[in-house]
């Protein structure tokens, strides 16, 4: 089984991207974060051609998480918002329709979704960003990692624990490994030892980094900024992630970034999928990181 994660930053805007990786890589499950659409809007058509079910929790504008799971996979025990209730509507007549980005309560948005698809228990969220060091929705990013971990210990209360697929845009990269210059960094959300922290407890709570587990590489991110060609420069971090639980683990076979899947066109997520295969290979595709980091390093000699 392959099992991806992906912050498409708009399903409306990166469908065709979308569709397209989903033939090149063949994922089994694909959880999504960054939808900004309503769950009126969610493409069930577009994935069904595709051979896929899709369940989306989302609000309109901003945030928005979804699974897609291959047909034929039984898909049950929905959860969003971990349970709390409904989310804000942002979407166009709703209520919250005039709120900017600056109208901020991470509890009150479309940023976590469970559900059980063939025995795992998939997990996609979409984190706060934080903005800036000390502001409200740093604050707000830690209060919302802290309901994460009390969530998920309900799940192994319940006995779900070892059958866990948390992943998604977690907007921490985990250790200087993960960041391409840690000292330009330094100071600022993503890396600040709090959020690491917060990250670090949910791998120590029983809970493994998959892609660590089988690459100890430097220079491999998921996420590049659009701005001052940081793509083209390797300028990027590690910010999401698989974190899957003690029975799932053994299972790993192999993970990989696809680099690829960060160019155009059409105009790409500023993000990579980021894949692991279960107990067998799945459908190979070249990430070409060994090719771009080559072209990189004879740019800047």
């Amino acid at each position: 089984m392959r099992i991806a994660t992906w912050n498409v930053n708009s399903l409306k805007a990166r469908q065709e991207a979308v569709d397209r990786w989903l033939e090149r890589a063949a994922p089994d499950i694909l959880l999504m974060q960054e939808t900004k659409l309503g769950d009126a809007d969610a493409p069930l058509m577009s994935f069904s051609m595709a051979g896929y079910q899709l369940v989306h929790h989302g609000e309109g504008r901003w945030n928005g998480v979804a699974v897609a799971a291959r047909e034929g996979l039984e898909m049950g025990d929905i959860v969003t918002n971990f349970g709390d209730g409904p989310v804000r509507d942002s979407g166009p007549g709703g209520v919250a329709a005039g709120a900017g980005e600056d109208d901020f309560d991470p509890f009150d948005e479309a940023r976590m979704l469970a559900l059980t698809v063939d025995g795992l228990r998939i997990v996609t969220v979409y984190a706060p960003n934080g903005r800036a060091v000390g502001s409200p929705f740093y604050a707000g990013k830690l209060a919302w990692f802290e309901r994460l971990r009390r969530w998920l210990d309900s799940e192994r209360t319940a006995g779900r624990g070892d059958s866990l697929v948390l992943g998604g845009d977690f907007n921490v990269a985990p250790a200087d490994i993960d960041v391409w210059d840690p000292a330009a960094a330094h100071g600022g959300t993503h890396v600040s030892e709090p959020e690491r922290a917060a990250f670090r407890m949910l791998v120590d709570d029983g809970l493994t980094d998959a892609y660590r587990a089988h690459h100890d590489e430097p220079g491999r991110y998921t996420w590049w900024d659009y701005r001052a060609g940081m793509f083209h420069k390797n300028f990027g971090m590690r910010i999401d992630h698989l974190l899957v639980g003690a029975a799932v683990a053994p299972r790993i076979v192999d993970a990989e970034i696809d680099r690829q899947a960060r160019k155009g066109p059409p105009v790409p997520s500023d993000h990579a999928p980021l894949v692991i295969d279960l107990d067998a290979a799945g459908k190979p595709f070249d990430p070409d990181w060994a090719g771009a980091l080559a072209r990189i390093a004879r740019r800047i000699r």
